[in-house]
């Protein structure tokens, strides 16, 4: 995958193809601004010493997004209010993310040492609908909450190009599984952001680049969260402890290594869809057992 310019906004290829624990990076040219910093060290450490960072912003506070944000420690950080709070220290970044007791000492060391994690409060705060001039292009700041609360998206208003995120059209789908994310605020930004007349489309991970308007992909991204609760549906028509539920593996197919992360994954997804059909009055739990409510 190569590095892309469209006008003042460069496309920086994370490693991997951008694939997890790697993203996309963006670099505004005039502004100087560089927008998650994970894609690959070496070209982030290049566009430091040789063209300049002044600020960096990051789309949301997950550890694929902040992971080479140990290089620019003397360098303003900006973002979403709604995100800040989990970069503050260790600990609350863990809680964010619901990580069970039993897998932490893990998640505490690939966070130390893959994501170089060191606590961090943002300078200043970028906010909903603000239109912001960067020299040779404006941007707004769009509000894309439900993958995190403070998720946004970008619009450069000079090459009509909007940047996603982590909606990031792909097969696997959206990742809606923090305790603050929300599955229907998820679908209401992606079918929010599929509106926004762009003529260039640009996402932190997988493909990354669409010079045409994404089309059915757009539906086929959200009609993952449907499939997924599709597929619980179908499994709870026998009443599942939440032990049985992970073992069945809807997110990822098949059971994966390391543990910590890929049963984390599946546990949290599921309880977002069973939170959500329990609250239509569609599922029951017993203290026990989900099962098909009767």
């Amino acid at each position: 995958m190569e590095e892309k310019h469209f006008g003042p906004v460069w496309f920086i290829p994370g490693e991997n193809k951008g694939r997890y624990p790697y993203c996309h990076s963006i670099y505004i040219e005039e502004a100087k601004i560089l927008i998650d910093p994970s894609s690959d060290r070496k070209r982030l450490l290049e566009l430091k010493n040789e063209n300049g960072v002044k600020e960096i912003w990051l789309s949301h506070w997950h550890e694929d997004h902040f992971m080479h944000l140990d290089l620019f420690d003397e360098i303003p950080l900006c973002m979403m209010a709604a995100d800040a709070h989990p970069l503050s220290d260790l600990e609350i970044l863990l809680d964010a993310y619901g990580i069970d007791e039993k897998f932490k000492n893990d998640w505490r060391s690939v966070l130390n040492s893959t994501f170089h994690f060191k606590p961090r409060k943002p300078s200043r705060f970028l906010k909903e609908d603000e239109w912001l001039d960067l020299g040779s292009t404006k941007v707004k700041i769009i509000n894309a909450a439900g993958h995190t609360p403070g998720h946004m998206a970008l619009f450069f208003e000079a090459p009509q190009l909007l940047f996603m995120g982590d909606y990031d059209l792909s097969k696997f789908g959206p990742w809606y599984g923090d305790v603050n994310s929300s599955i229907e605020k998820t679908i209401s930004s992606v079918n929010k952001v599929r509106t926004i007349p762009a003529k260039i489309w640009l996402t932190s991970h997988e493909k990354g680049i669409f010079e045409q308007e994404p089309g059915e992909l757009w539906d086929q991204y959200c009609d993952v969260i449907k499939i997924r609760e599709q597929k619980l549906l179908d499994l709870l028509q026998t009443p599942r402890t939440i032990e049985q539920i992970i073992d069945a593996c809807i997110i990822y197919r098949k059971k994966r290594e390391p543990r910590f992360f890929f049963e984390f994954g599946e546990k949290v997804h599921m309880k977002k869809h069973l939170t959500k059909l329990i609250n239509e009055g569609i599922v029951s739990w017993d203290a026990e057992k989900y099962a098909i409510k009767t």
